[in-house]
């Protein structure tokens, strides 16, 4: 029970992360420093923060419906997240102190991580 409601509060927040940034890339200039000069990187954007976490929110959801994908959700969702939250801390440590977009990132990234890894053990 408890990995389905992971999974499920994972897609509520992936889901429309991405949608909104999908529709909307320019929001991403403002709350995280994250500026494109032209239709590429306008792509760009829609596509890295719009429709991988679009990508994400459907795969934590079908795992939070669907018994038979949760062991795929749960995998994925901690090697892709750990891999996010390896990378942004890491980019703190070389570009210096973090904004409060970054530590909001880091703070859901190291919790999604460790509740994949702990659903991921326990519900087998």
């Amino acid at each position: 029970m408890g990995a389905r409601l992971f999974l499920a509060l994972s897609a509520a927040v992936w889901l429309p992360y991405g949608l909104y940034c999908f529709v909307d890339p320019a929001f991403l200039g403002d709350a995280a420093e994250v500026a494109f000069t032209g239709p590429t990187g306008s792509t760009e954007i829609r596509a890295m923060y719009g429709g991988l976490q679009m990508g994400m929110g459907i795969l934590c959801a079908r795992g939070a419906l669907r018994a038979d994908w949760q062991e795929t959700a749960l995998r994925t969702t901690l090697v892709l997240v750990s891999g996010l939250f390896l990378s942004r801390a890491g980019g703190v440590l070389i570009d210096g102190s973090p904004s409060a977009y970054t530590a909001m990132g880091l703070f859901f990234e190291g919790a999604s991580s460790a509740a994949a890894a702990y659903f991921q053990r326990t519900s087998r």
